[in-house]
């Protein structure tokens, strides 16, 4: 089974991502100039979608910021005319999707595809060709800030390492689908890769990196602090010498905080399911953005850039590696800000600042007594996965009660808070929590933040406040 792999595209690609990582900011926009003008030209003509969306006299030189916004919802809704092969069916790619034993494997002999989590209605599908994989494969190779330098020159490929990935692992989103397809290319990985499961009980998910005693932990800032505490309390015993963080906020206290109970240096990434490496960590602490391969546009609310420093009402990414799925101008939702200084590390790439919002854990009460720590993205993965609902929110209101909103009215709603109920009771005994309360709410619509960005989970008080309502 191919894994989509192509040894003489990587090959280019990474001669000059090492070419441009030495280079000047002028150099990185001259890549972008020429990138973006070889996506304009397949867009507009493989692309059905966006030879209706263009401006009459839109070419491969017209200027990015005179071409239209788009929107996750918009495309999706004409997936079929938005790709450039048509071969790729909506339908055909939610069905494979939906089935978790073909994580990773190849569509039509040529495509990896995942999915997002999403937030409002089903999730966005994202096919990417054998180009766009190995700019991806060369950025995270090539781009990590490497906290070891000597160990990694000593072992650039990682063969003496054992690498712990703890996230969702039973879903076709981007992480895993990377990690399983590294595996199924080099089977020495399988070894001394593995993915472990943030929906299993904290108990066993602690048993068994205990027993795989991981080198490297590759995690969301949550899970991060979640096993921080678990060391802290000495049930957790692995001594990482390295922990990659990516997916959610990183303060600036859990850095500190994970880097002490576990003992190892992190550093953290930025990327989407859009565009899987936007940015890493280097030496001094700073994100760069790969813009040589992506460009991210920071605006206001009507779509004008805003200064650099200033946060952004919105960013618009436009993904230069993948041709399959043209993403122009695309409203990705983050907050994210691009400062104008250049980094005292030497790179030409620009620093970027995450803003994004950070979903605290929530803290309810045990079966046993105690508290037992919930992750927001294994919430959202239990309604999306176990219970088939996409939009809601889910606020904490003490130690034991929840409250669902939903949307949907009628019969519809009562069928899926329902589902609901049932996975979120049966998710909570599995996690060893005292019978939980889950309050409906329906026929309201979801919060969302300026971003447009729902609001899925929020704890009570975002911090420990859970626990002094028991």
């Amino acid at each position: 089974m191919s894994p989509v792999f192509d040894l003489l595209r990587l090959s280019s690609v990474s001669m000059d991502v090492m070419a441009a990582k030495r280079g000047t900011a002028q150099g990185i926009a001259q890549r972008q100039q020429v990138r973006l003008s070889q996506l304009l030209s397949a867009a507009l003509r493989d692309s059905r979608l966006y030879q209706e969306l263009m401006p009459r006299g839109t070419d491969a030189r017209t200027p990015l910021d005179q071409l239209p916004v788009v929107t996750r919802g918009q495309l999706m809704e004409r997936f079929d005319d938005w790709v450039a092969d048509p071969r790729l069916k909506l339908d055909e790619l939610r069905a494979f999707t939906a089935d978790p034993d073909r994580i990773a494997e190849p569509w039509l002999g040529r495509y990896m595809v995942w999915e997002s989590s999403g937030t409002t209605g089903q999730p966005g599908i994202f096919v990417q060709d054998a180009q766009a994989m190995a700019v991806y494969d060369a950025l995270e190779a090539l781009r990590r800030s490497a906290p070891r330098p000597l160990a990694h020159w000593m072992d650039p490929l990682h063969l003496s390492e054992r690498h712990a990935f703890v996230g969702v692992t039973g879903g076709h989103f981007a992480s895993h689908v990377s990690l399983r397809r590294l595996r199924n290319l080099n089977p020495w990985l399988e070894a001394t890769t593995r993915s472990f499961s943030i929906q299993e009980p904290t108990a066993d998910l602690v048993r068994s990196l205990n027993e795989f005693a991981p080198t490297i932990l590759i995690t969301y800032p949550t899970v991060a602090a979640l096993l921080a505490q678990e060391a802290e309390s000495g049930r957790l015993r692995i001594a990482p010498r390295e922990i990659w963080t990516g997916g959610e906020t990183l303060g600036a206290g859990v850095r500190a905080y994970v880097e002490q109970r576990l003992g190892g240096v992190l550093r953290n990434s930025y990327g989407a399911s859009e565009f899987l490496a936007m940015g890493w960590e280097c030496a001094h602490g700073q994100m760069h953005l790969n813009a040589d391969w992506v460009i991210l546009e920071p605006v206001d609310e009507r779509y004008r850039p805003v200064p650099p420093g200033e946060p952004p009402h919105a960013m618009l990414l436009t993904n230069l590696a993948n041709t399959v799925q043209p993403l122009i101008r695309y409203e990705l939702g983050d907050h994210v800000t691009v400062h104008a200084e250049p980094c005292a590390c030497g790179s030409p790439l620009p620093v970027i600042e995450v803003c994004g919002r950070q979903d605290d854990p929530l803290h309810m009460a045990g079966r046993e007594g105690g508290a037992v720590t919930l992750l927001p993205l294994a919430l959202t993965t239990v309604l999306e996965d176990d219970a088939g609902v996409f939009d809601f929110h889910l606020r904490q209101i003490d130690s034991r009660t929840l409250v669902l909103r939903l949307p949907l009215e009628g019969e519809a709603g009562q069928a899926a808070m329902a589902r609901c109920r049932s996975a979120l009771k049966a998710f909570a005994a599995v996690q060893g929590l005292a019978p939980i309360r889950v309050r409906a709410e329906l026929g309201e619509p979801v919060p969302r933040g300026r971003s447009g960005k729902a609001c899925r989970i929020v704890a009570c008080g975002g911090s420990h406040q859970g626990m002094e309502d028991t």
